[in-house]
C-alpha cells in the first residue's frame, strides 16, 4: 500500500509518496533551520526512502516556500534524481543557498525535465525490474505561448509561480492526487488546463 505524507512545515509545502512500488518521491520542501521538527522529518524521509531503489525529488518551482531546506536534503539524504520544468530562473534579489542548490541540481546531470505527457521508466512506465510510481505530468505544454512568456519572465528574475507543473499521482482503481505548485488562478484560466 502506498503512503502520501503531507508535512506541516509552516508557510511552505512538502509532500512525500512512499510508493507501493520500488519508488520514493519528495515533492517540494520547506525546512527551516530553527524548526525543531526538521531533524525528525529528515530522519523519517531518510528511513523510508532508503528502502527504495528509485528516489526522486520533484521541484514545482524555485520559490523559497517550496525549496527551503533543499541543501539539507541533498546533504543528509542525497538527491540522485531531480525533476523540474526546464527553465533558466534567476533571482534579482537575495539568492539563498537553497536557490543556488536548486540551480545547481537543475543544471546538473541529475536533472530530468518534466512537461505535459512526458514518459519515463519507473515514473510512469514499468518494466521487469520495477513498477511505475504512478506519476504523470499534465502541464506545462512547452509550446503554449503564455507559458513561454512565463519562462522568459522567470529568466529575467520575475515571478516563478507559473512555472509550476501539474503533477498527477494515481493508482489503478485507487487514489488520485494532483499537485499544482503555486499556479495562479488567472494563469490557469488563461491556459485552461
Amino acid at each position: 500500500m502506498s503512503e502520501i505524507m503531507s508535512y506541516a512545515v509552516g508557510k511552505g509545502d512538502m509532500f512525500c509518496i512512499n510508493h507501493c512500488s520500488d519508488n520514493f518521491t519528495i515533492i517540494d520542501c520547506y525546512l527551516k533551520n530553527d524548526d525543531e521538527r526538521q531533524e525528525e522529518i529528515l530522519k523519517e524521509i531518510k528511513e523510508k526512502s532508503s528502502k527504495k531503489g528509485i528516489n526522486r525529488f520533484i521541484s514545482t518551482h524555485p520559490d523559497e516556500d517550496h525549496i527551503k531546506g533543499l541543501t539539507e536534503i541533498q546533504n543528509k539524504i542525497g538527491i540522485s534524481n531531480f525533476y523540474c520544468v526546464k527553465n533558466k530562473a534567476t533571482k534579482k534579489d537575495d539568492e539563498t543557498k537553497d536557490f543556488k542548490k536548486y540551480c545547481e541540481l537543475r543544471d546538473s546531470d541529475k536533472a530530468f525535465f518534466i512537461k505535459k505527457g512526458i514518459q519515463r521508466k519507473w515514473m510512469n512506465q514499468s518494466d521487469d525490474e520495477r513498477g511505475s510510481s504512478g506519476i504523470s505530468v499534465l502541464w506545462p505544454d512547452t509550446e503554449n505561448e503564455n507559458y513561454k512568456e512565463v519562462l522568459k519572465a522567470a529568466s529575467e528574475g520575475g515571478n516563478t509561480n507559473n512555472l509550476s507543473p501539474v503533477i498527477k499521482y494515481s493508482l489503478n482503481n485507487g487514489i488520485k492526487v494532483i499537485w499544482f505548485g503555486d499556479l495562479e488562478s488567472d494563469f490557469l484560466e488563461k491556459v485552461a488546463i
